[in-house]
């Protein structure tokens, strides 16, 4: 999950809490738990739609879309942005915050985060244009949220489409050692990424669903040369082959190359990912473990083989991940600038 992903209102929480596809008990006797959606927080669809700022939406969906077609890559980086916000302190933007003097080492600083988390200028365009219709009134928060739910939209072809509630604010504390502490790396067997959700108040099926998004962005090859192509795996030999030619035996900081992470469909949003993962053609531990039980292996079947299914629990997930520990009312505040707190 560490290179893309890749966190409600009452009004969609039923449709925001992914099911299952398996017989009645099964899940209990795998040991799975699928949970509810995180709390709403007050949370709504169309937040913004009246009289505190009708434009919003449509202006931020207006800069990612130019963004994402100048680059698909920004596309995959803005949905990685919004669950690498939410899994850490919550869905506040904390991610967008720049060192300072008081707080040198910000989330954005992290190693899961830098230097490969993109899309930091699309959101301050996005911030940039809301504000000059509604100063002080669209949290970086809501406009991460959009971000991630309109990059969404374009890079799978306008498929997935779906509304996300809004109504967060920001907050005001950016950790990159908080980063360390929540953000699944990459060598995470499937017990680690279960536990890793469930922190989370997510379950099973939408960690199985979000991985999805690993069929968009790239990965630097030393998120996966150590335990995948210098150690033995299940790495289909043909497609390790390939990637032991675009990647150095020991990557380091000066010498780390970038690679796709869907090498069928690299720039489209589809359920491409499943049929990979099913053909050992996924670069992470975290993607091959999805086949290590009968549970979760049946998950990745069926968002490979049944069309449409996978875009449909994505478009849920999202919205269940982005009311993860959201903070309303007196717990944050509107940047007026998604860098530094006001």
């Amino acid at each position: 999950m560490a290179t893309l992903l890749l966190s409600c209102a009452s009004l969609l929480l039923v449709a925001a809490t992914t099911t299952t596809t398996w017989p009645a008990g099964a899940a209990a006797a795998a040991g799975y738990y699928n949970p509810p959606g995180p709390d709403a927080g007050g949370l709504q669809v169309g937040y913004y739609s009246y009289n505190k700022c009708p434009p919003a939406e449509a202006l931020v969906k207006r800069v990612v879309g130019a963004a994402v077609r100048r680059n698909p890559g920004v596309g995959a980086g803005l949905i990685r942005m919004l669950f690498h916000d939410c899994f850490v302190e919550g869905c506040d933007a904390s991610v967008l915050l720049d060192p300072t003097p008081a707080n040198p080492q910000p989330e954005k600083l992290s190693p899961p985060n830098d230097p490969s988390l993109r899309g930091f200028e699309v959101i301050d365009a996005a911030k940039d244009a809301v504000e000059r219709a509604c100063p002080g009134v669209v949290s970086c928060a809501d406009i991460v949220a959009f971000a991630a739910r309109d990059a969404s939209y374009f890079l799978s072809g306008r498929r997935v489409d779906f509304d996300m509630p809004a109504g967060r604010l920001d907050g005001r504390v950016s950790s990159a050692s908080r980063a360390l502490d929540f953000l699944p790396p990459p060598t995470f067997n499937l017990s680690d990424l279960v536990d890793s959700f469930a922190a989370k108040g997510l379950g099973v099926e939408d960690m199985v669903v979000l991985s999805g998004a690993h069929t968009v962005g790239r990965s630097h090859c030393s998120s996966f040369v150590p335990d995948r192509l210098a150690a033995p795996s299940d790495m289909n030999p043909s497609f390790a082959a390939s990637l032991r030619r675009q990647c150095p035996a020991n990557p380091t900081s000066s010498n780390d190359p970038t690679v796709v992470q869907d090498d069928v469909t690299p720039d489209g949003l589809d359920n491409q990912y499943y049929k990979n993962v099913l053909a050992h053609r996924v670069l992470f531990t975290s993607d091959a473990t999805l086949l290590s039980s009968p549970a979760t292996a049946k998950m990745v079947e069926d968002n490979a083989k049944i069309p449409g299914s996978w875009e449909e629990k994505f478009k849920a997930a999202m919205v269940k991940m982005a009311g993860v520990e959201v903070k309303t009312g007196g717990g944050g505040e509107v940047r007026r600038n998604c860098r530094a707190v006001n």
